[in-house]
């Protein structure tokens, strides 16, 4: 089962970058474990393929419990994308989806409100661009040497 973060209620705020083909890299803050780095192989889907997008969630909660939960939660995460979409499901409404496996094949899912995620513009990327090729240049050879 797909550890959902409180049914996204864990999950403040972040992004996710697919600016290089291949790889996701980003930063969410979640609840009782602040901002986690995170590099994914694979790509963002549909419409958001290729770009960056931001997310804030307005339902977030900082509980206590959620340390508990996610005492064994990688930081950095490091996995494989299984699905970043806007529209994950012909027969649902569309909303952010965002699924992965982390290294060591655990599960992880958020779902958000449709309004709760946007595609970043290009003008806006300077808040993101630092942290983006930090996370690059330091994890994608960890990332790359776990596929081998």
């Amino acid at each position: 089962m797909a550890q959902k973060f409180g049914n996204a209620r864990w999950v403040k705020e972040g992004y996710f970058d697919n600016r290089t083909a291949g790889v996701v890299v980003g930063q969410v803050t979640l609840a009782a474990l602040g901002v986690v780095d995170f590099c994914l192989s694979g790509n963002l889907t549909g419409e958001i393929s290729g770009k960056v997008i931001q997310f804030c969630n307005p339902k977030f909660l900082d509980d206590p419990y959620a340390g508990e939960l996610l005492y064994d939660f990688a930081t950095p995460q490091l996995g494989k994308v299984s699905l970043f979409s806007f529209d994950p499901h012909p027969l649902l409404s569309a909303h952010p989806y965002f699924e992965w496996f982390s290294l060591d094949q655990q599960h992880y899912r958020i779902e958000l409100e449709p309004v709760d995620a946007w595609v970043v513009t290009e003008s806006d990327w300077e808040s993101i661009v630092t942290a983006s090729q930090r996370i690059h240049e330091n994890l994608v050879p960890s990332l790359s040497a776990s596929a081998s």
